[in-house]
């Protein structure tokens, strides 16, 4: 097998998809007896594993959770057969010259479209804009410079190629979910564990960020009979929060949540609520169809292929609250049914058979 240097701005100790797909291609990658290291910006609160590289880093000031590493190769990686960049920016920038002065394959994941925090930087329309365009700008100068570029969904391609201007090779491919960890489990004790009572549980679990919507979500239970509840934490929890106790809302926020704990999470789940319109692939609705939960989600981004209308759940239009009610309640009815239909789909999602593939691009670009 190849071995490969993946780069990264995100890591542990910070919890979101795309820590947990570079996880979890890299232990399926070891189980085959290969070799994957990982680049990533140091944290004080990580103690590194053998073939994990941390180099110094910084907070970036304007979303909490995320450092920014020194564009630095550390020797370690200096022989490796393949380099993957998980990100257009400061560590990705130090994989693709890694790539360059060993004249070896440059595989970049999409993972996020940067343009969309623009509203992190400034809430002036004109310089929001403006950011966007030169993210967009950036994007296309980085990504033009792999030998393909892995996006997890159409959606994703469909904006790198639209919008951005890629020209580079474009692969989908799914990040894929680890099937052996999210399969239906029983639910009851996670209930009584956060005192979530016995009636209709409705929820979402991720980063509560402003650009998720997930105020839609607040708002649309506010008006159903159903307890609402949160896992993960973010810069919009407050508000919320806050939004919850002014309408009346049943909500709970756990904070985040153990990934062991996270099958029980989606199991307890009725239905699983998916506002976020700027998801590339969005892996937690895949995880909660992988436990039997249908998922209510936004037709709009990457949710538009990831949810499969009367299979695994239900679209609604951004903005429209009353669709939003009308799909929970739909999918709350048919509950029993679409679980099946979830569960029918597991091994198309894998984790193992998106690794089956990133193996094999990754030999036919090393082959060239």
């Amino acid at each position: 097998m190849q071995s490969v240097a993946a780069f990264t701005d995100t890591y542990l100790p910070t919890v979101n998809g795309v820590t947990y797909t570079i996880q979890t291609w890299r232990e399926r990658w070891h189980r085959r007896g290969g070799r994957m290291d990982v680049v990533f910006p140091a944290d004080d609160d990580y103690d590194p594993e053998p073939g994990e590289y941390g180099v110094r880093s910084l907070p970036f000031p304007f979303y909490e959770g995320i450092r920014i590493g020194a564009p630095r190769i550390p020797g370690a990686v200096d022989d490796v057969d393949v380099v993957h960049a998980h990100t257009p920016f400061g560590l990705g920038l130090a994989g693709l010259r890694l790539a360059r002065r060993r004249d070896l394959p440059l595989v970049a994941s999409y993972h996020t479209p940067t343009g969309e925090y623009a509203e992190y930087l400034s809430s002036v329309g004109a310089i929001e804009r403006g950011v966007e365009r030169t993210a967009e700008r950036y994007e296309r100068w980085f990504f033009d410079r792999a030998d393909a570029v892995i996006v997890p969904s159409e959606d994703a391609e469909r904006r790198l190629v639209d919008e951005v201007g890629v020209e580079a090779e474009i692969v989908v491919l799914s990040n894929g979910i680890d099937a052996e960890r999210f399969e239906p489990v029983e639910g009851g004790d996670f209930r009584r564990r956060y005192d979530l009572g016995d009636g209709p549980l409705i929820g979402y679990t991720g980063r509560h960020g402003y650009e998720k919507r997930l105020d839609e979500l607040v708002r649309a239970a506010a008006d159903l009979d159903a307890t609402l509840v949160f896992g993960g934490d973010g810069p919009a929890r407050d508000e919320l929060s806050a939004l919850a106790d002014d309408l009346g809302a049943d909500a709970h926020f756990l904070g985040f949540l153990d990934r062991e704990e996270l099958p029980a999470f989606y199991s307890a789940l009725d239905v699983f609520c998916f506002p976020s319109p700027v998801e590339t692939q969005g892996l937690v609705a895949l995880e909660a169809n992988a436990c039997g939960t249908p998922v209510v989600g936004v037709n709009e981004g990457a949710l538009e292929d990831t949810v499969l209308d009367g299979v695994t759940g239900y679209h609604y239009e951004s903005g429209d609250l009353e669709g939003f009610r009308r799909g929970i309640r739909r999918a709350l009815a048919e509950r029993e049914a679409l679980s099946a239909r979830c569960l029918d789909r597991r091994d198309e999602v894998s984790v193992d058979r998106s690794v089956d593939r990133l193996a094999a691009l990754y030999d036919r670009l090393a082959s060239k």
